[in-house]
C-alpha cells in the first residue's frame, strides 16, 4: 500500500511516520535506558518514556477522530495499541472513543464516575489521603480513576467484558515482570515517567474548557435537553498554548493545545492544527491562555480543583487564568 494511500490526507506521511517514529523511539528507547546502571542513564528514559506516553495518548485523540490513517478500522486498530502502551486498554478502545466524541457532539464533559460522590461515601481519611497526595503532587484522582476503570470491567462488565480485561491485566503484568526482571528499580522510574505523564495531560484537560460537567450511567445515555450551541463551545473552550513565541514546543503535546480550531473542525489533522488556528483567529487572543499564565493557579488551586466542581472563570483582562480553578478527572482515557 501506498503511502498516499495509507494516511488520510495529503501531506500526512512525512508528519504521522516522523511523530510516531520518534514516540516508538522515545519509549522504547527510554524503557532501555531506565534499566541501564548510570543514574543519570535513568532519569534521561524515565523523561523520555513520560514523552513518549504522552505522544501516545494524544495518538489516541488523532486516531479516534479518524485524521490519521485513510480507513477508519487502521485507525481504531492503531488507538488500541496506543490505548495498550497508556494504560487505557482495560475499559474498550470503542467507549473510551465514544466518551470523547460525545464531548464534541454535546459540548459536555461527560463522566460515568463521579470520583467526588465516592469520596463522599468513603470514610474521611479517604479524602483526607487523596488530598494529602494531590498536595504533594501525585495525581491520586487520575490514578483512582484508572482504578475504578479497571474495577468496573468486573463489578459492571458481562462475561466478555471480564474476559477481556483478564487478558488486559494479565499482559500488563507481564510486561512489568519482563520490566523488573531487567532491573527492578526500572519499575520505579517507569512509575515516574507514568506520573509525569498524567500530570503533562491532567494540566492540558484541566484548562481547555468551562463546560458543564455531565454525568451519566453509561456513555450512551442521552444527553440533557439544554442545547449548547457552536458559540457556546468556542466561548468556554480555550487553547492553552504552550508558547505564543515558539509554538514548535506546543509538538511537544502534539498540538493539542490549539484546542479552540480542534473544535472548530475536529477531523483536521495535529500537524495543521497551528496553521488552522492563525486562519480562524489572527491575532485574536481572546480564547487564548499561554501555559505560562496558567502554572500559578495550576498550583494555588491542586486541591480546590479535586474538591469544587466549579470549575471558576477566565477574566476578560489582566490576569485572567487567576480565577480559573480548572477541571480534574474528565480525561479521555478514563472510559467504562
Amino acid at each position: 500500500m501506498s503511502q498516499s494511500a495509507l494516511f488520510r490526507y495529503k501531506g500526512g506521511a512525512a508528519p504521522n511516520i516522523a511523530a510516531l517514529a520518534y514516540m516508538g523511539v522515545a519509549y522504547g528507547g527510554g524503557g532501555w535506558l531506565i534499566t541501564a546502571p548510570s543514574l543519570a542513564a535513568n532519569l534521561l528514559g524515565t523523561l523520555l518514556v513520560a514523552h513518549g506516553l504522552v505522544l501516545a495518548a494524544y495518538f489516541i485523540h488523532e486516531f479516534a477522530h479518524g485524521s490519521i490513517f485513510a480507513k477508519p478500522a487502521q485507525n481504531d486498530t492503531a488507538g488500541k495499541v496506543m490505548a495498550w502502551l497508556t494504560g487505557a486498554c482495560f475499559a474498550s478502545y470503542d467507549g473510551l472513543k465514544e466518551k470523547h466524541l460525545r464531548h464534541h457532539a454535546d459540548r459536555l464533559d461527560v463522566v460515568t464516575f463521579s470520583y467526588r460522590d465516592f469520596l463522599r461515601r468513603q470514610p474521611g481519611w479517604m479524602t483526607k489521603l487523596i488530598l494529602a497526595l494531590e498536595w504533594a503532587y501525585v495525581p491520586a484522582v487520575e490514578l483512582l480513576m484508572h482504578g475504578f476503570v479497571i474495577a468496573a470491567q468486573f463489578t459492571r462488565g458481562n462475561a466478555e467484558r471480564k474476559r477481556r480485561a483478564l487478558i488486559m491485566v494479565a499482559s500488563r503484568l507481564a510486561f512489568f515482570a519482563v520490566l523488573a526482571s531487567l532491573a527492578p528499580k526500572a519499575l520505579v522510574f517507569y512509575a515516574i515517567a507514568y506520573m509525569i505523564f498524567l500530570h503533562v495531560l491532567r494540566f492540558m484537560d484541566a484548562f481547555q474548557h468551562t463546560y458543564d460537567v455531565y454525568e451519566s450511567k453509561g456513555l450512551t445515555a442521552a444527553p440533557p435537553e439544554l442545547v449548547r450551541d457552536r458559540a457556546y463551545e468556542h466561548a468556554n473552550t480555550y487553547s492553552n498554548v504552550l508558547s505564543l513565541s515558539h509554538p514548535v514546543l506546543d509538538l511537544l503535546t502534539l498540538n493539542f493545545a490549539y484546542h479552540n480550531a480542534h473544535h472548530a473542525r475536529p477531523a483536521v489533522p495535529w500537524y495543521d492544527l497551528p496553521s488552522l488556528h492563525a486562519k480562524l483567529y489572527g491575532e485574536d487572543r481572546t480564547q487564548v491562555l499561554p501555559a505560562m499564565a496558567l502554572f500559578a493557579t495550576w498550583h494555588k488551586n491542586r486541591l480546590r480543583r479535586v474538591t469544587d466542581p466549579d470549575y471558576g472563570f477566565v477574566a476578560p483582562s489582566g490576569d485572567r487564568a487567576a480565577q480559573f480553578v480548572g477541571a480534574v478527572g474528565v480525561s479521555f482515557l478514563t472510559a467504562v
